[in-house]
């Protein structure tokens, strides 16, 4: 793995940068590649975001400031990805073309030919704070914008376990360098849309408990979003839902595919580890927020994950 201050001096050396972020984007990988570009620009550098699904119109406060490119890459660089599957069909020729990707997944599978995975940072933005130091590029307003938003959405507004010292002080310099984190924490965590609203009304409504209600299970069909008028980016969030219910340990919620698969989400306390139940199907993430597919109906898709959940919570 290379040091930070390696992948700074990598940087400062290329030009014709392509940025990758992950499918259904979300702030942290928004904001880690447009906060990173953004700076890479200010160098003199042509460089350019791109990403499978499109960016959400709410993060147009900073994304709308970067003008856009067209030019032939040289140099890819991906960031907040923890594995190829997640650039999605539209990017998935860049699988074996990633010259670096810079992370903060600890399930980092290490598929580009080079790497910084920081697994203590609560988001991927906390480590492009400490990059664009590096480079001594020096922060305005709109990478501020950028990188607050990826640290506070990926923080849950600053209250999951894997926030330090260190975020809040990055997340202050933002805001000392024109962050409006007013504006921000409102956008991102107090503002729904009509269509999120809906969903999130169904998905509260489809939650099961099990385990002696150790484990909250919820789920999202492709019905339940065609009833709602909801889209991928709606679903932001949701995730989090059956673990904020009192003695729940285990939130799971699950999302329907069009493929035959759920796309499942694990958030846990303190006591389990998520990414160690998603990796039983091969996904992975954080020790307290992690993903995987299953394959299968919902009633067999619940009872995989169900099972999985019973052995972490008897081995605990």
């Amino acid at each position: 793995m290379m040091m930070l201050e390696s992948v700074a001096k990598t940087l400062l050396s290329k030009d014709k940068i392509l940025i990758l972020t992950h499918r259904s984007p979300d702030g942290d990988t928004i904001g880690s590649g447009y906060a990173l570009a953004m700076a890479l620009r200010k160098l003199g550098k042509n460089v350019k975001v791109d990403c499978t699904d499109p960016f959400p119109e709410k993060y147009s406060y900073f994304t709308d400031k970067l003008e856009k490119l067209e030019f032939d890459e040289e140099f890819v660089v991906s960031v907040d990805i923890a594995d190829t599957k997640l650039l999605g069909e539209k990017l998935s020729d860049y699988a074996d073309k990633i010259d670096l990707c810079i992370d903060h997944h600890g399930s980092n599978t290490k598929y580009a030919k080079e790497y910084y995975v920081e697994a203590s940072a609560a988001a991927a933005a906390q480590v492009i704070a400490k990059l664009i130091r590096l480079m001594n590029v020096e922060f305005d307003k709109d990478i501020a914008n950028a990188i607050y938003t990826g640290i506070t959405t990926d923080t849950g507004c600053f209250r999951y376990t894997n926030v330090t010292a260190e975020t809040h002080r990055i997340a202050a310099d933002m805001i000392d360098c024109g962050a409006e984190s007013g504006m921000i924490n409102r956008l991102m965590f107090e503002t729904k849309s009509r269509s999120r609203l809906e969903i999130e009304r169904r998905v509260m409504d489809s939650i099961q408990f099990y385990l002696d209600g150790r484990c909250a299970i919820a789920y999202a069909t492709i019905d339940m979003m065609k009833e709602s008028g909801a889209v991928d980016n709606d679903m932001e969030g949701v995730s989090s839902l059956p673990r904020q219910i009192e003695g729940v340990m285990a939130g799971i919620t699950l999302r329907e595919k069009n493929n035959g698969k759920f796309k499942v989400s694990v958030r846990t306390t303190d006591e389990l580890d998520a990414s160690a139940i998603c990796a039983n199907f091969g996904g992975g993430g954080h020790k307290a927020a992690a993903g995987c597919m299953i394959t299968g109906t919902l009633n067999e898709a619940i009872e995989q994950i169900i099972e999985v959940v019973r052995q972490a919570l008897e081995g605990k």
